[in-house]
């Protein structure tokens, strides 16, 4: 019984889109580095923020997956779209203004670092500075994903 519900986890065709999205992004961010600096950086294939946002494009091709599967008027959908748009302006919102602190906290931490005694290592580490995604980032991965759901759903 167990066995049988799990096998059937592989033929969810909305979570496995929605699962072809975010790989795909995150895939397409490896690619936008490789391109734009002509630096191979695979350990962007595990990062957040970036271009393209796979957040958006996981939760876009699953939202518009349940669209097509459940109908756009099913209670679901509406669930997904929400939820959908709470990450994506979460992404696009929240997470952008702390990494824009982190990047500032980092210079100020950079400048004491000069003023302190050599042999005095900082306390603390370097934070995180790319976490989140611009408005441009969020609208392409939210297109990727609505795309891969219209293709392969």
């Amino acid at each position: 019984m167990v066995m049988e519900s799990f096998g059937s986890f592989f033929e969810n065709r909305v979570l496995i889109v929605a699962m072809v999205a975010w790989l795909t992004a995150q895939v397409g961010k490896v690619a936008v580095i490789l391109v734009r600096d002509k630096q191979l950086r695979v350990r962007r294939l595990i990062g957040a923020g970036g271009m393209p946002s796979s957040h958006s494009a996981f939760t876009a091709a699953l939202t518009i997956g349940i669209g097509l599967t459940e109908g756009f008027d099913a209670p679901v959908f509406a669930l997904a779209a929400a939820f959908a748009l709470v990450v994506m302006y979460d992404a696009a919102g929240v997470r952008q203004a702390a990494g824009q602190h982190a990047r500032i906290i980092n210079q100020i931490r950079d400048l004491l670092e000069d003023v302190i005694e050599k042999g005095q290592p900082p306390d603390e580490k370097r934070l995180k500075e790319l976490i989140g995604h611009t408005p441009v980032e969020v609208i392409v991965g939210a297109a990727l994903g609505i795309a891969l759901a219209y293709v392969f759903i």
